[in-house]
């Protein structure tokens, strides 16, 4: 999958010393975000992980020098009469800020929606996460409720609020983008928030 700076792929073993290296120079800035693998043991889970039918395992490359900028997974893909799935994801603190994500989501949904047919994608952010927060929000997701000591992370149980997208709505962006209309306000107006 390839955007116009960045595409997605797969991670694989020989990525482990970059990958490794990336998130432990990332450490404080993810904290208390989130929880990327840092260590051999941890890498070698995410890429058996990566390997199960309900698991999508995506690093964010930069097309110019092809660096590992962040990763999004996929993950708890449910099919039959749910067709739906949990998104994470996590930039390397030396590309935050620079768009690469938000053209890497827009890749993961086209993806999830067009080739893997869900019709749910749900993203748990917790709330002091703005940026995290303006990552799903400009990526169509909408804000759905609150979760109380949701996940453990850093050892601490916590809050998280849940953000969602059906394929329908991402659909509907995209007949807007294709008229060249404004995708986000036209889809604000069109569905209201809920939560």
């Amino acid at each position: 999958m390839t955007g116009s700076r960045i595409y997605l792929r797969p991670p694989a073993h020989a990525d482990e010393g970059e990958f490794l290296g990336l998130m432990r120079a990332s450490r404080s800035f993810h904290r208390p975000w989130a929880s990327a693998p840092t260590d051999e043991d941890r890498f070698r889970a995410y890429l058996a992980d990566a390997g199960r039918p309900d698991f999508e395992a995506m690093l964010v490359c930069r097309s110019e020098d092809h660096a590992i900028l962040g990763f999004f997974n996929i993950s708890q893909i449910v099919r039959r009469s749910l067709q739906s799935a949990y998104l994470g994801y996590a930039v390397g603190k030396p590309y935050a800020g620079h768009g690469y994500m938000r053209e890497g989501i827009s890749l993961v949904l086209r993806r999830a929606f067009l080739t893997l047919r869900l019709h749910r994608i749900e993203v748990n952010i917790q709330p002091g996460n703005h940026a995290s927060i303006a990552l799903a929000r400009g990526a169509g997701f909408r804000r759905e409720g609150f979760s109380p000591r949701y996940l453990k992370i850093g050892g601490r149980w916590r809050d998280h609020e849940r953000w969602a997208i059906l394929a329908e709505e991402w659909r509907h962006r995209h007949e807007y983008a294709g008229n060249g209309l404004d995708r986000a306000g036209a889809l604000e107006s069109a569905l209201p928030e809920r939560g």
